[in-house]
């Protein structure tokens, strides 16, 4: 995934257009006043109720739901074909959100299934450890957890090797998810474009719960995520296509957009480019067919949120690249974090480049992210020892 930090300008700035393409200073960093604001029950926006996704309030409810195939982690020191040393860990796109969240005082819950052996009992303990609930879980006796490699090659440069055909996480069944959704139906329902990709019915369980958010009115954040080397950009726009419009929260990077949309006429399937105009083309068709946000990852430009406001960007972090990895997992989790205490586009966007900066600055998938007592902590100048 594209990272949201780099050789930006530290802290950066806001800046909203309205309809018309005007520029505008945000005042009171909200990007859209108490309007926005939390509380309330939820209402799916489109053209009759215009607005950001509102996550409902509701007492018992958790507050994000996810699942998918979360794998046992092995980073190597080197080639992996010189041998050397491997750090073990877990990785996982949707745990990675839930962890990010977990961090940051949210109650997620997580569901998948993982092998009936010691790299699932891994996965297990360490999202127990992180605070994530992961009753929702089942182990599969009759396949592995699944396995992938990291090797780095240049200092900016990591190849990811995939162990996961036939494995347990790519045997979700709709009848599993059902199980864990109804058990504590979210406020949010978060998916990424990885599980659909995994097998047919990894597909199946992911459209389940769509039309399962859609019966508890939950709010629905999809995380495009696209992964080459799981489908191709036709099926993926395949199915992303079809959940578009039960979507409240689109995140995506600039690329991702066109896989979201259905191709104009006479255009042969091109996109729109990655000029601004064409992103802002891009995410205007996007809420017409039913998307109340759409936020665009620009990796080392920040990002820009397109709301029924208009829209508003926010610099990357300047911070020291140790591992891009999980940075996209980390901004997701900073939007969804400051979306769920009821803030606007302003105070999400800054949340997420502000993760996503902890991401990069660290090492691992998830092991970077901060607490909320952490967050203010990138502002701190070079040196600080916190007593």
């Amino acid at each position: 995934m594209r990272t949201m930090t780099g050789q930006s300008a530290a802290g950066g700035g806001e800046t909203r257009r309205d309809g018309d393409g005007h520029d505008h200073g945000d005042a009171d960093g909200q990007g859209g006043g108490d309007a926005q604001r939390g509380g309330g029950a939820y209402a799916r926006p489109g053209t009759a109720v215009p607005g950001r996704p509102r996550p409902p309030r509701q007492p018992g409810r958790p507050d994000v739901f996810t699942f998918g195939e979360t794998m046992v982690a092995l980073r190597g020191s080197g080639p992996l074909k010189l041998g050397g040393t491997m750090q073990v860990s877990i990785a996982g796109a949707e745990s990675n959100v839930a962890i990010g969240l977990a961090r940051l005082g949210h109650e997620v819950h997580w569901a998948g299934s993982v092998g009936e052996d010691e790299a699932g009992e891994l996965v297990l303990r360490t999202l127990r450890a992180e605070g994530v609930e992961v009753s929702g879980a089942s182990a599969d006796p009759g396949a592995p957890t699944g396995l992938l490699l990291f090797e780095p090659r240049l200092p900016d440069v990591t190849r990811v090797h995939y162990y996961r055909a036939g494995s347990a996480g790519s045997r979700l069944t709709a009848d599993g998810i059902e199980r864990a959704f109804r058990a504590a139906p979210p406020r949010v329902l978060h998916l990424t474009g990885i599980t659909p990709a995994l097998s047919p019915t990894a597909r199946s369980a992911a459209l389940h719960s769509l039309r399962l958010a859609r019966e508890y009115g939950s709010a629905v954040c999809l995380d495009v995520n696209f992964r080459a080397r799981l489908w191709t950009a036709g099926e993926a726009a395949a199915v992303l296509g079809e959940w578009i419009p039960s979507v409240d929260l689109l995140i995506a990077s600039d690329d991702e957009l066109p896989l979201c949309l259905p191709p104009r006429e006479g255009s042969g399937g091109s996109a729109d480019g990655g000029s601004a105009a064409g992103i802002a083309s891009q995410a205007g068709r996007l809420r017409e067919l039913g998307v109340g946000e759409v936020v665009v990852k620009l990796g080392a430009q920040g990002a820009t949120a397109f709301t029924h406001d208009g829209c508003l960007h926010r610099s990357a972090k300047a911070v020291r690249a140790v591992d891009a990895v999980g940075a996209g997992d980390a901004f997701v989790a900073g939007y969804l974090s400051a979306l769920l205490d009821g803030d606007g586009p302003a105070a999400c966007l800054e949340r997420a480049v502000t993760t996503g900066a902890f991401a990069v600055a660290s090492l691992g998938d998830w092991e970077g992210a901060p607490t909320r007592a952490e967050l203010g902590m990138l502002g701190a100048p070079p040196g600080t020892v916190v007593r």
